[in-house]
């Protein structure tokens, strides 16, 4: 089976790579010829993942999938959500994105947040979506290195590091898209 991932952003390319069975061929947008940036102007982060499949599969004719993801900060009504990635403007910068959150939140007890990824599937002229959630709360500082996005002031339940501090083994075990991903994984298993 083949299959393109709508995405550009190659850390996740990376992390949904290493959960995906072998006998899945997993194309990128590069190696499709996509150079342009799809679309994601939907209001929610389901929206989002839905209408980036329906852009490859319309423009290219490939089955595909894709994935939006989001960090939803109870405290600020689920900012930034479907926003997450230019949360501090366009310029989509992880730091910046990670500072004016860190500043929205400064002197409020309540950190707690969630991390959301929808993975919407175009198969067979057929859409079916996968959500993954990872509950956890937001650090007062950035710490570690690994990872990309918020995960230096994400802390998931459970655990006394954040994000960027464990493996991507780890991460991919107990994260969103990690989540997400098995049950897309399970579902294209039945299918054999």
């Amino acid at each position: 089976m083949q299959l393109v991932f709508a995405t550009n952003n190659l850390n996740k390319l990376k992390e949904v790579q290493a959960l995906i069975p072998k006998h899945i061929h997993l194309l990128s947008l590069k190696d499709i010829g996509c150079f342009e940036d799809v679309p994601e102007t939907q209001s929610t982060i389901e929206g989002n993942a839905i209408q980036k499949t329906e852009y490859i599969k319309a423009n290219y004719g490939y089955d595909c999938f894709a994935d939006d993801t989001g960090l939803e900060v109870e405290v600020l009504n689920g900012e930034p959500g479907v926003f997450s990635a230019r949360y501090a403007g366009e310029h989509r910068d992880s730091n910046d994105n990670m500072n004016l959150l860190l500043k929205n939140l400064k002197d409020k007890p309540n950190r707690n947040a969630q991390f959301k990824t929808v993975i919407a599937l175009h198969l067979n002229d057929k859409l079916k979506t996968f959500t993954g959630l990872c509950k956890g709360e937001i650090t007062k500082t950035k710490q570690g290195d690994q990872g990309f996005g918020y995960d230096p002031i994400f802390k998931a339940e459970g655990y006394d590091q954040t994000f960027a501090e464990i493996s991507l083994e780890e991460k991919n075990s107990i994260g969103h898209r990690g989540k997400a991903v098995r049950l897309l994984v399970d579902f294209l298993s039945s299918l054999r």
